[in-house]
């Protein structure tokens, strides 16, 4: 267990790249990743603070975009049947925020990931039917400056994990 930090200051004690990483801040995310509705009093008592210091921790943690606090939805229990990872490959001249904007725009869209190698984006979509996906699809390729689209239909979700931990 850490010690207690007896005036709670964020950047006492941290280590590694974001000084708002000490030990303590450590554990609270972990318990946080491994249960996102416990209480600060428990966390408190397992990192020797009152309810209080957590609760500014985690404000502290939350207003630095270290942590978000949210609740993971499971797509199948909402009636999205299908959902797929969608490769795109833009043209050399494209505006790339341009794309990236106009596919933030599509409701079906719930992450775009700027990558290098086979594609420039790899995007994630969600839909009820074979016919909405088409219907994304067809949007992503309508949009100026993308070249190709290459679909992976997920047939099933294997794993998801958020208790990946902190360094």
């Amino acid at each position: 267990m850490p010690t207690e930090n007896t005036h709670d200051d964020p950047h006492d004690g941290a280590s590694g790249p974001h000084p708002l990483l000490d030990d303590i801040n450590k554990v609270i995310i972990k318990q946080l990743q491994e249960n996102g509705r416990r209480s600060y009093v428990s966390i408190g008592k397992s990192v020797g603070l009152s309810e209080a210091a957590v609760r500014n921790r985690v404000q502290r943690l939350t207003e630095a975009g270290v942590i978000q606090i949210v609740a993971v939805t499971n797509p199948l229990q909402l009636g999205f049947t299908r959902q797929a990872m969608i490769g795109v490959t833009i043209g050399g001249s494209a505006n790339l925020d341009e794309i990236i904007e106009r596919l933030k725009s599509l409701y079906n869209i719930d992450y775009i990931v700027v990558t290098a190698g086979r594609f420039d984006l790899l995007v994630e979509a969600f839909s009820s039917s074979d016919d909405e996906l088409l219907s994304v699809v067809t949007s992503i390729r309508s949009i100026e400056g993308v070249l190709r689209t290459e679909i992976f239909t997920y047939l099933t979700l294997a794993s998801q994990r958020y208790d990946f931990g902190v360094r």
